[in-house]
């Protein structure tokens, strides 16, 4: 019998479509379903080449997030530098949506910043932790230290 695999999220937020247009311009998400029942709206969005691997789905209705600094309950995203890391927390910051600034952690963490969406999600940028870009150079270095 083959495991269970997460597929989706799903959200409830006040701003639908703030929340549609954040995740398209900071994650590079696009819409690939929508629907209505009613006053209900439900979208879909998926990352380029990952519509049947996992998906966003977000709904209206919701209540909008107060988390504290401190609290990291998050969604990661991976980016391909520390140079992508900062151009985006500085896009960010201009944007007033921007809660932690970039920083290094040990591994597994890397280097990493976080957003607040339009609901008060936190998300977090990452390079070089062992998912997505970055993980071969983590590898590399596994890899060494073991010889």
């Amino acid at each position: 019998m083959p495991s269970p695999r997460i597929t989706h999220i799903a959200l409830h937020v006040v701003d639908l479509d703030a929340c549609v247009s954040f995740y398209a311009d900071y994650c590079g998400m696009y819409t690939i379903h929508e629907r209505r029942h009613g006053a209900k709206q439900i979208v879909w969005m998926a990352e380029p080449g990952r519509e049947s691997d996992f998906i966003f789905v977000l709904m209206n209705g919701g209540q909008d997030l107060q988390l504290a600094g401190n609290d990291y309950r998050h969604f990661g995203f991976a980016l391909g530098s520390r140079a992508e890391v900062d151009k985006l927390a500085a896009r960010a910051e201009a944007a007033g949506c921007l809660v932690w600034a970039p920083r290094q952690e040990a591994f597994p963490v890397g280097y990493y910043c976080g957003l607040r969406d339009p609901n008060g999600n936190y998300v977090e940028f990452s390079f070089g932790q062992p998912l997505g870009p970055g993980a071969e150079d983590f590898e590399q270095l596994l890899r060494l230290q073991e010889q």
